[in-house]
């Protein structure tokens, strides 16, 4: 039984695959790339007849037929310009595509920047009617306002110290700390506009931020220490342009600074942090402690010392046993006692004056010193002055 195809079909089936495969065998004397593209160029040429089906394919008439495409002889025919590429299949499994997505990589500091130009800068006009709310009124709005519109100035002066300090970010955080600072205390009828006085605030800040972050040992705790810190290098780099040699006697005269601070600032700048605890060899006990000179006395001249202040303190105790009446007040309340009295409270249980009170223990004081003098030969006269507070 054969059944034709309607002629108002608008999709034209392909031929199947034994009629390409005659047509491309008949043209035995080309190539074979010359010989598909020839049974493709008659196929076109030629008028359609309808083709016959095989009994299989008509037994199921809701199934459309299967496409057969035609076996290449030789090489592979390039994909068709129109010909839509088709999506891989699933493996035989049936386990899905693995979908992959990539993380775009943002950078912080760019986010922030990008954050910061978002908020339009203030005129002077607006710039004092805001900061005159916030002092005034202590409208917060204002204060944000102010602080938003300035925070592009933060970034400008962070820059400035990126050299010493990498991490751009902490100066921007430390400098913004400032600029808070310079809100809360600016003063709006000064005549002077609010970015003029919040830099040194914000500079003050990322400086000191600067030097407590630079080395686990602290620098620059000193006005001269700071201004060296920053402009040591830069100071030798202009001299060795100028020509001249850059000894500290120099840099000390060009930076109002002594001499001696600018060699210690050269050693602490070139040196690095070392641990005490560090071994002084690789693999040996000896750690850099061992070798730090100690400042304390040795045990022979501490214990001198403590057997020579018993001996002044017995000394002391046995002069005050001579002594009567005021004197003796004066001396065991005022010149030994851990509370001393004083003058006026000491004349008024006695009666007497102020100037009275310390004539006397001035002279108590010279009779002291002339009995440690002659009970001690050895004592000289500092220690007398010490054992007596001083005097």
């Amino acid at each position: 039984m054969k059944r034709r195809r309607p002629a108002s079909t608008k999709e034209e089936k392909p031929r199947s695959g034994r009629a390409r495969a005659r047509r491309s065998r008949s043209a035995g004397d080309l190539p074979e790339r010359d010989t598909v593209e020839t049974a493709a160029a008659s196929a076109a040429e030629e008028p359609e007849e309808p083709e016959e089906l095989e009994p299989e394919a008509i037994e199921n008439p809701v199934e459309e037929p299967e496409i057969l495409e035609a076996e290449m002889v030789g090489e592979e025919e390039p994909a068709a310009a129109d010909e839509e590429p088709r999506p891989e299949r699933a493996d035989e499994e049936g386990a899905p595509r693995e979908i992959t997505s990539a993380l775009v990589p943002t950078d912080s500091l760019q986010r922030y920047l990008a954050e910061v130009r978002r908020y339009p800068l203030l005129d002077p006009s607006e710039e004092h009617e805001l900061a005159v709310r916030w002092r005034e009124h202590g409208d917060r709005a204002a204060a944000m306002r102010l602080v938003t519109a300035n925070l592009r100035l933060v970034v400008m002066i962070a820059r400035q110290y990126q050299q010493a300090f990498k991490n751009l970010l902490d100066l921007i955080q430390e400098g913004n700390i400032g600029l808070l600072e310079a809100v809360k205390n600016f003063d709006p009828y000064r005549g002077v506009r609010f970015p003029s006085y919040a830099i040194w605030w914000i500079r003050a800040y990322i400086i000191r931020y600067v030097m407590n972050n630079w080395r686990l040992v602290k620098l620059g705790t000193t006005q001269a220490q700071r201004k060296l810190f920053f402009n040591l290098q830069r100071e030798k780099e202009r001299l060795e342009r100028q020509g001249f040699r850059p000894d500290p006697e120099l840099i000390a005269e060009r930076l109002s600074v002594k001499r001696s601070e600018v060699v210690e600032m050269e050693q602490r700048l070139a040196g690095r942090d070392v641990s005490l605890d560090a071994p002084v060899a690789e693999g040996g006990e000896a750690t850099v402690l061992d070798f730090l000179p100690s400042h304390r006395a040795e045990t022979e001249a501490v214990v001198g010392e403590a057997q020579v202040r018993n001996l002044i303190k017995e000394k002391i105790h046995e002069f005050g046993r001579t002594l009567r009446d005021k004197e003796k007040l004066i001396f065991e309340q005022r010149m030994v006692a851990e509370e001393p009295l004083t003058l006026q409270e000491i004349g008024e249980k006695y009666g007497i004056s102020r100037e009275r009170v310390r004539q006397l223990e001035e002279r108590i004081r010279k009779r002291l010193r002339a009995f440690l003098v002659e009970q001690i030969p050895d004592i000289s006269d500092v220690d007398v002055r010490l054992s007596l507070g001083g005097s």
